[in-house]
């Protein structure tokens, strides 16, 4: 007999997946062609607006604005997460639509005004994060 795991039924990808020692998959890999078809059924206007939206959570909670505070305020963090969603909004505005755009747009003005107000040395208008994305923000 062979160490070698007996050959299956299932697509390639699940193959890549699988360990090379021949165990069994983790749990829940057999269901990564179901995933796979599932998200290729999701809009990418679905896909923008969700990401943007954990971005803008994530943002807010290290700004200080959740319900807990200043116990996981993190501006530094809070700095990357508005520069990236800066980028995102910027590149995707005119993919998917103004009527989508729009209010991500102001989210992230209301965040960055919000990184403004909790940094004790303020940055400029137009050094702030995501700035160089969207231009100088005025309160």
């Amino acid at each position: 007999m062979s160490d070698a795991p007996a050959p299956t039924d299932a697509p390639a990808s699940a193959a890549v997946a699988a360990p090379a020692s021949g165990a069994e998959p983790p749990a829940g890999a057999a269901d990564a062609g179901a995933m796979a078809r599932d998200i290729a059924d999701v809009p990418a206007v679905e896909v923008i607006t969700t990401v943007a939206v954990h971005l803008m959570s994530a943002a807010a909670v290290n700004l200080g604005l959740a319900e807990e505070g200043d116990a996981h305020k993190d501006l530094d963090e809070a700095r990357k997460l508005i520069q990236a969603l800066a980028g995102l909004v910027t590149a995707s505005a005119t993919e998917i639509s103004s009527f989508h755009a729009a209010p991500l747009r102001d989210g992230l003005k209301s965040l960055q005004l919000a990184f403004r107000e909790a940094s004790l040395v303020p940055d400029e208008p137009g050094a702030g994060p995501g700035e160089k994305f969207t231009g100088p923000v005025y309160g």
